[in-house]
Formats: structure tokens, sequence, C-alpha cells
């Protein structure tokens, strides 16, 4: 039933802005911090934390947590492109997870957390490639970008509780971003270009 409720919250943005509405879908890590991030810029109408990537259908947060239905937790973006272009969604993803490993993202370790960008269009992958091949050139750390681009699945709503974590329980929030040193590798990857 909760499952049926958030599927039709991702059509209330549609319905009431009109049909020019798209949907962009990113993993970086923890969905809750992505979500944050995500939420800050104007243009967004809606971040919906979710899972894509997988096998199952109906995945629970405990499976997608064992790491057992190949999905990755990933935060789905509904937002204006007469407000906000896709590329400044890039360019947000990329100063908003680390781009150097596989697997994991900060404390939290596992497939469910690997980076990746979900593309919905030919038109999405062509700007995802290309934002990509950017940084690979412009890059501020030596590592290698290994952050994958790949075609967009089915997404699976997250469960209601993880909807709006950095809202609903804040200092639990904080408690769990400092103690994954979330920020604090951020700003060692990308520097001033977080500050912007």
């Amino acid at each position: 039933m909760i499952r049926v409720f958030l599927a039709a919250l991702l059509l209330i943005p549609t319905l009431l802005y009109g049909q020019n509405l798209q949907k962009a879908t990113f993993a970086a890590g923890c969905f809750w911090c992505t979500e944050e991030a995500f939420d800050k810029l104007p243009g967004v109408v809606s971040t919906t934390s979710g899972y894509m990537g997988g096998q199952k259908k109906h995945p629970t947060y405990e499976e997608v947590s064992a790491g057992t239905t190949g999905h990755a937790e990933v935060v789905q973006v509904v937002y204006d492109p007469a407000k906000l272009s896709y590329e400044r969604l890039l360019e947000q993803f990329w100063l908003n997870h680390d781009p150097t490993v596989t697997n994991r993202q900060f404390c939290d370790a596992g497939s469910q957390y690997r980076p990746a960008i979900f593309y919905h269009s030919d038109e999405q992958k062509r700007l995802a490639d290309a934002s990509k091949a950017k940084w690979e050139k412009d890059k501020p750390f030596r590592q290698p970008i290994v952050t994958a681009i790949v075609p967009a699945g089915e997404f699976w709503p997250a469960e209601d509780y993880h909807q709006d974590y950095y809202k609903k329980n804040p200092t639990r929030y904080r408690f769990y971003v400092t103690g994954c040193g979330r920020y604090d590798r951020l700003d060692q990857l990308w520097g001033a270009l977080r500050k912007k």
C-alpha cells in the first residue's frame, strides 16, 4: 500500500505543473544525503529516495542493504528544465560524491552504494558522458574517475521513513553524516569547487 502511495506521489508534480517536467536518477551513496544535496537546487520539484539497477521486483531496504538484490540506493529527481538544466544536476552530482571508488561511498560499503548516473534518454547519456570527460580532464585530484554511466531501469521508491530523512531526523542525520566523514572527504576531493 505504501509503495502504491509513493508511486502516486511521483505523478503529482507532473499533474500539478504540466507535462514539461523531466526526471533524472543518481546514485551517490546514502540516499538520505543525496536527497539533501539535490533538494537545495532551485528548479527541483521533488526528490524521492529509492532503488534501481537490480533484479528483484519491489525490493525492501533490508534486502538492498544486504547486497543481495543488485540495486543501488538512488535518488530520483523531478525537475523543471525551464528553471534547471540537466547539466547543473550533473554538476551537483559530481560535487556530492566520491567518484574515485566503486562499491563504496564514505563509510558505507557494498554494491548498493556504488556511484552511478542512471540516464533516461540518449540526450542525458550524451550530457553525462560529456560531464564525466570534463571532470576527467579538470578534476582537482589524482585518482581516476570510476563512476558508472548506465541506462535507467525500473525505479522502486524506498520506504516512507527514508523520504526526507534529513528533515524528519536532523540530529540523527547530522550524526550519521559527520561520523561517516562525508563532507570532510568531499572537501578533500573537490575543495573550493564545493563552495561556489
